[in-house]
């Protein structure tokens, strides 16, 4: 299994295999300290505390709440562990610039290259990151995907990793200090940030006043604990929130008042060097 499949895998399985998923976090976090340490100029310390607090949230999504009976509410607190707390910590570890500081020419031409790429522009706008992560969570409780993921692991674990890639593209797109190309200015982040936030809360609230009825085709269904699932995802993603539009703020405050506009393209050329 990929480290990707596993890290997606909770609660499936046997007793043993049940907690593997906590080996491919383990290799994370244990690469990037390596690649940490191998910086010939020294990598900023906050940013390894950044990544190390990112990978034990996942730790605790794959790993003890995964343990858990099935209850909405362990698989809303996955959630916003899995989709908005520790994207964050992961994407303030700043992993693609220790990348390029200590891989070799090849693989960093190939990162300058990805970076680069259409597609990536697109799925790097703001808008385009909230709608994939806010919208993929509404697409999620009011159809019948819940309840497929309930009966089907495959799609449960799709689930999870769609939940930590839209979140990990989100707050990249708005404050994430790797380079971003064509990221826009600070108007269009914020209009994402409170459009992502607003569209949380109004379907945390759907979910409580429609406990009844949603999300649709459970044969087994718990009201009170979804509306407690519900305020756990109102008052959890207010506080993911207000984490990232703090960040967003500081990392628009402390932004490099000048970059030469070359800066993403050197990183194909033959002689690229190391992100400054």
């Amino acid at each position: 299994m990929t480290i990707a499949g596993q890290l997606a895998h909770a609660g499936h399985g046997t007793a043993g295999s049940a907690w593997s998923p906590l080996f491919p976090v383990v290799l994370l976090a244990a690469g990037y300290v390596l690649a940490a340490v191998r910086e010939p100029r020294g990598w900023d310390h906050r940013r390894t505390a950044a990544w190390l607090v990112g990978c034990a949230l996942l730790a605790v999504a794959v790993g003890p709440l995964a343990q858990l009976p099935d209850d909405p509410r362990g698989h809303m607190a996955q959630h916003l562990l899995l989709g908005m707390l520790a994207p964050l910590g992961l994407v303030f570890g700043a992993p693609v610039t220790l990348l390029l500081r200590v891989a070799p020419p090849p693989v960093r031409r190939a990162v300058g290259r990805l970076l680069g790429a259409r597609p990536l522009h697109l799925l790097a706008h703001p808008v385009t990151a909230a709608l994939l992560s806010t919208g993929g969570l509404a697409l999620v409780l009011l159809t019948p995907l819940y309840a497929a993921a309930e009966r089907h692991s495959a799609l449960h674990h799709a689930l999870h990793l769609h939940y930590v890639a839209a979140g990990y593209l989100f707050a990249w797109s708005l404050a994430g200090p790797d380079p971003a190309p064509r990221r826009p200015g600070l108007a269009v982040r914020i209009g994402a940030l409170l459009g992502a936030a607003a569209g949380h809360a109004v379907l945390a609230k759907y979910l409580y006043a429609h406990a009844e009825t949603l999300p649709p085709g459970l044969s087994d269904r718990d009201p009170e604990a979804f509306r407690a699932a519900a305020q756990l995802m109102y008052y959890g993603g207010d506080l993911a929130e207000l984490l990232l539009a703090v960040a967003l703020f500081a990392t628009w405050y402390n932004r490099p008042r000048s970059r030469p506009a070359h800066s993403i393209k050197r990183f194909a050329s033959p002689k690229d060097e190391a992100l400054t």
